[in-house]
C-alpha cells in the first residue's frame, strides 16, 4: 500500500500539477541550457499525457448514450458504482450529466484519495466514498466490497446500474471467498508482486479468489442492465483483466489461476488454504466465475473510456507543438523496469538524429524485487536508462512516470534522467548500481532532485516512457 507521503499532492492536500516543476519544496532552478529545456519539456509532455486521461476529460468526449444498453432515461432509476483510481472523478462527471436522473452509488478508492481531489473536478453529492487498500487489500477493501455487492443485488431489473472501472479495482473491492481469510489473500498478492508476475496473470489467479471480480458483479446485478465504462491499466486493454473485469466474461478458470503460482514457483509457499480452495475449483467442487454463455451478460455493455494510447495521443500532439520529430515506439512495454530504461536509452544514443526528436513509450513494465530498498518501477527504469544515458555525446533526456501519479510506495509519480544523472548521483554519495541492485531508487532520484512529484492524478493508463534528444549544433 502506498506510504501516507504518497497521498500527498500539495499542501492543501489537492492534486497540483505545478508540483512538476517542483523537489523537495525548492523550486528546480531552470537555465537556458539545451539539456534544461529537454527537461522541462519532458514534465510538460508528460503532463499533457496525464491531463487527457483524467475522468472529466475522457467521459466529455464519450456519448452517454453509448454508456448502457438504452439511453439512461429509459430506466426506472439509475445507479452507479464504482472501484479504482479514477473511481471518484468518474463519479462526479457522470452524476454532472445525469443530474436527478442518478439515485445512488458507492465508489472505492485508495485511502487518502478524497483528500487529493482536484478542486476543479466536478463533485458528487448522491455517491458514498469507501477507502480500501492498493497495492494489498484492507478491511476497508472488504467493506467497499460488500458494499457493491449489496448495491448490485438491489438494482430493479428495471434499473441501470453503470459500474465505473479503472486500475487498482482489483485490491480495492476485495471480498475473499468464503472459505479465505484476508490475511490469507494479502500474502499471496504480497507474494505475486514481489516476484513481477504480471497483471494478466497475477488477476487470473485474484478472480477466482475473491467475489466481485470475473463477471461475478455483472452476475449480482442480474436482471438489471449493466453498463460499464472502462479505464484501461492494462497492456492490451482486455476489460476482463482491467480490475479483474467485475462485469467482463471470464475466459480463466481454477486450472489456469493454479497454473499461474506453479509456473511462478509460488505454489508451495502461498497459504494451504489458498491451495485448497483452488485445487477444490480446478475439480469441479467449487462454481466457476461466469464464462461468455453466462446470461447475465445479455444486459450487459462495457465501453472503453480511455487508455495509454490516449495518454500518447495528447504526448505527441503536445512535442509536435515543440517542433520534435516524434516517433511511437511502442504502448505495450513490458518486461524488467531497469533493462526497458537501458533499451531505450540505447535506442536514443543508437539513432543519433539530425532533429530534435522525442520517443514515447507506454505500457508496464514489472520490478523482480531482490532488494529491500525503497522505489517503484518507474524510478528503477529511470535509474536503468541513467546508467546507459553516461554514454551520450548529445543532449539527451529520459522521463518514466504513472499515469496515476504515485509509483510504488513513494510519493513520486516516477523520475528523470540526463547523461549527468549518474555522475551527479556518485558525487552525492549514491553509486548508482548498488542502488539498482538494492531497488533503492528513489533515494538516488531524492538527492539530485530528480524525482517526478504530481500527487496522486485520480486516473490511470499505466504509464508513459518520454525520451528526448537535441543534436549538436
Amino acid at each position: 500500500m502506498p506510504s501516507p507521503q504518497s497521498t500527498r499532492a500539495s499542501e492543501s492536500g489537492h492534486a497540483n500539477w505545478s508540483n512538476l516543476i517542483f523537489q523537495n519544496g525548492q523550486q528546480h532552478i531552470v537555465s537556458s541550457s539545451p539539456q534544461s529545456t529537454l527537461v522541462a519539456d519532458l514534465k510538460s509532455l508528460f503532463r499533457a499525457a496525464a491531463r487527457r486521461v483524467q475522468a472529466p476529460e475522457l467521459l466529455s468526449r464519450c456519448d452517454p448514450s453509448t454508456w448502457a444498453p438504452k439511453l439512461p432515461d429509459s430506466y426506472d432509476a439509475v445507479r452507479v458504482m464504482g472501484m479504482g483510481k479514477a473511481a471518484l472523478a468518474m463519479a462526479g462527471v457522470v452524476e454532472t450529466e445525469l443530474g436527478d436522473r442518478l439515485l445512488d452509488g458507492c465508489v472505492v478508492v485508495p485511502e487518502g484519495y478524497p483528500a487529493t481531489y482536484p478542486d476543479e473536478f466536478p463533485v458528487s453529492t448522491v455517491v458514498d466514498v469507501v477507502e480500501g487498500g492498493h497495492p494489498l487489500p484492507t478491511q476497508g477493501s472488504v467493506r467497499g466490497a460488500r458494499r457493491l455487492l449489496e448495491q448490485a443485488d438491489a438494482t430493479g431489473a428495471d434499473d441501470l446500474l453503470l459500474v465505473l472501472v479503472s486500475g487498482g479495482g482489483t485490491a480495492l473491492s476485495t471480498l475473499p471467498a468464503d472459505d479465505l481469510g484476508l490475511t490469507d489473500l494479502k500474502r499471496v498478492y504480497h507474494q505475486m508482486l514481489t516476484a513481477g508476475v504480471d497483471v494478466h496473470q497475477m488477476n487470473t489467479v485474484r478472480k477466482h479468489l475473491t467475489r466481485v471480480g470475473g463477471g461475478q458483479l455483472a452476475r449480482a446485478a442480474a436482471p438489471a442492465d449493466v453498463g460499464s465504462l472502462v479505464v484501461s491499466d492494462v497492456v492490451g486493454n482486455d476489460m476482463s483483466v482491467i480490475a479483474s473485469g467485475p462485469t467482463v466474461p471470464d475466459p480463466t478458470t481454477y486450472e489456469d489461476a493454479l497454473q499461474v503460482l506453479y509456473g511462478q514457483g509460488l505454489w508451495h509457499d502461498v497459504p494451504a488454504p489458498i491451495r485448497t480452495h483452488l485445487t477444490d475449483g480446478a475439480q469441479g467442487r467449487r462454481p466457476e466465475t461466469p464464462g461468455p454463455d453466462a446470461e447475465c451478460f445479455a444486459q450487459t455493455t462495457n465501453t472503453l473510456a480511455g487508455t495509454n494510447r490516449t495518454a500518447l495521443d495528447a504526448a505527441q500532439k503536445a512535442a509536435t507543438a515543440r517542433g520534435y520529430e516524434v516517433r511511437r515506439v511502442s504502448e505495450g512495454i513490458e518486461g524488467e523496469a531497469r533493462s526497458v530504461g537501458a533499451q531505450h536509452a540505447k535506442v536514443m544514443l543508437d539513432a543519433n538524429p539530425p532533429t530534435p526528436t522525442c520517443w514515447l513509450w507506454g505500457g508496464e513494465p514489472t520490478v523482480t524485487v531482490t532488494g529491500d530498498g525503497k522505489g517503484g518501477r518507474n524510478q528503477e527504469v529511470a535509474l536503468g536508462a541513467a546508467l546507459a544515458l553516461e554514454d551520450a555525446t548529445t543532449s539527451s533526456a529520459f522521463l518514466s512516470g504513472g499515469t496515476d501519479g504515485i509509483d510504488g510506495p513513494t510519493d513520486a509519480a516516477g523520475a528523470w534522467a540526463t547523461p549527468d544523472t549518474a555522475e551527479r548521483a556518485r558525487a552525492a554519495g549514491c553509486d548508482p548500481a548498488t542502488h539498482l541492485e538494492a531497488n533503492d531508487s528513489y533515494p538516488l532520484f531524492d538527492a539530485i532532485g530528480q524525482l517526478l512529484r504530481t500527487g496522486p492524478t485520480h486516473t490511470n493508463v499505466m504509464d508513459v516512457h518520454i525520451g528526448l534528444v537535441q543534436p549538436n549544433e
